[in-house]
């Protein structure tokens, strides 16, 4: 496909895990490629301001608290009382790690990274205001340029109180207590995080349920598991006005309901950066959230030019974001429809709250809606032996199966280790017809103990329900 006409067969706007996919697919298969980034270091919001430090931040947290919270160390006279700098001291250091690798990848397969904004000046040619101001053009364009906390007119985030997922990472003093607004995967998964440092949290939540892309049977877990740690979790309410002051933040709400804690976190909706792209330019039209409308094959409105990751909007995740990506760039290098190359339908959700969902494949409620005549297997972290070792009991499986054909129709889970677990369910359920059955989990031997045993007992709890 090459084309000597162009600078460059592609160019991708973004380096984050949808530009970086879509980069190196399109580098694989022959074409001369190019990708832009506005800031200097690679990587995008993913590696930057979201999933890398946050899961950095959750994991150091996790870990203080796992090991004060030890009766041997208490017995031993070990306390401690870390500060949100030490505790996020080692997000930098893997920050670092992550640049260093993925900007081999560039560097190996000759992929040069033009650092500036990218703005388009018509349907093949891209201007760069930057560290060497340049015109390129290319022959097909892919955008990857993410998205940002949404930020409302009426709240003041330049108060030093008020913060957005990107600014709460830099929070200097752990606040007595703090508001989220927004019960969202960021908010809940703060939620969370801020508890287990034994900060009181409010969590105010838009809709009737946490989560509720979920399964009924997990969000009801997620709930339980919030408030027995401590979370005050109010559904259905509405902003009316955020009042910053000297020693906090009053959140008022249309239900007459006014909250005040020292800090308040806005987790509600993302932003998609498409401003300043210049897409007047080319005929494209983002929506009111800044996002991009594509088709299955991540084409816009207009052939050439393609969107993937968070721009686009649902899932959001780093991971589908990827294979968005180099879903994007098999289309136009090799001309095969995405349904075809890649497996972007059954993306697996991976939520770090604590403890930690992931599912794959279909709700309980998507397959009632839909007639499906399915069965349940279910297994309990509390009586599996790895789960009473580690002390890490709370949680299940559950495995969802046609009760005529036993196929694996979803997987969800909730407890420790869930985001690994689930890939064993995926791996099943993609196998060809007849394979993708819980046979599989029945026939199957697993390590002792293991959280992967759960497969075995949900399984065969499964099978005790046919009849």
């Amino acid at each position: 496909m090459s084309n000597s006409t162009y600078d460059y067969d592609v160019l991708v706007i973004g380096t984050g895990p949808g530009g970086e996919g879509a980069a190196m697919q399109a580098a694989k298969a022959g074409l001369r490629v190019a990708v832009v980034e506005r800031h200097t270091s690679i990587g995008g919001g993913c590696t930057h301001w979201g999933t890398i430090p946050s899961k950095a931040l959750r994991y150091s947290i996790s870990s203080v608290m796992n090991a004060l919270g030890s009766p041997v160390l208490r017995a031993c006279g070990v306390h401690a009382n870390p500060t949100m700098k030490q505790l996020r001291s080692s997000a930098q250091q893997i920050i670092g790690k992550q640049v260093s690798m993925r900007q081999t990848f560039y560097d190996r397969n000759n992929v040069p990274v033009l650092v500036g904004q990218a703005s388009f000046v018509d349907d093949h040619t891209i201007r760069i205001d930057g560290q060497s101001d340049q015109k390129v053009t290319a022959n097909k364009i892919v955008i990857a340029v993410g998205s940002r906390p949404y930020h409302p007119p009426d709240v003041d985030f330049e108060h030093p109180r008020i913060f957005d997922s990107d600014t709460i990472l830099g929070i200097d003093e752990k606040p007595f207590s703090i508001t989220i607004y927004g019960a969202g995967v960021i908010g809940c998964e703060y939620a969370s995080m801020f508890r287990n440092l034994g900060i009181k949290v409010n969590l105010i939540n838009t809709r009737a349920k946490l989560l509720e892309f979920l399964d009924d049977e997990i969000i009801d877990a997620l709930a339980y598991h919030m408030r027995d740690q401590g979370v005050v979790i109010r559904h259905n309410e509405t902003l009316d006005k955020i009042e910053g002051v000297d020693d906090g933040v009053i959140l008022h709400l249309k239900s007459g309901k006014q909250l005040k804690s020292d800090a308040l976190l806005w987790a509600n909706g993302r932003q998609g950066n498409t401003d300043g792209l210049g897409l007047e330019n080319v005929g494209l039209t983002p929506d009111k959230r800044g996002q991009l409308e594509v088709d299955e094959q991540f084409q816009t409105a207009r052939d050439h030019i393609y969107a993937v990751g968070d721009v686009i909007g649902f899932p959001s995740l780093a991971s589908a974001a990827y294979t968005q990506g180099r879903a994007a760039a098999r289309h136009f290098s090799d001309s095969v429809e995405v349904e075809s190359n890649l497996r972007i339908r059954d993306i697996p959700t991976g939520i770090y709250t604590s403890p930690e969902i992931s599912s794959v494949g279909k709700t309980e409620r998507e397959l009632t809606e839909e007639c499906v005549p399915y069965e349940v297997g279910s297994s309990q972290f509390k009586s599996l032996a790895r789960a009473q070792i580690t002390g890490r009991t709370a949680g299940m499986l559950k495995i969802l199966f046609h009760r005529d054909t036993r196929e694996v129709l979803g997987v969800h889970c909730f407890g420790a280790e869930a985001s690994e677990i689930i890939h064993i369910g995926q791996a099943i359920m993609n196998q060809p017809e007849g394979h993708n059955t819980i046979d599989y989990f029945v026939d199957t031997t697993f390590n002792y103990p293991t959280m992967a045993e759960a497969y075995r007992v949900a399984a065969l709890n499964g099978y005790n329900r046919l009849f």
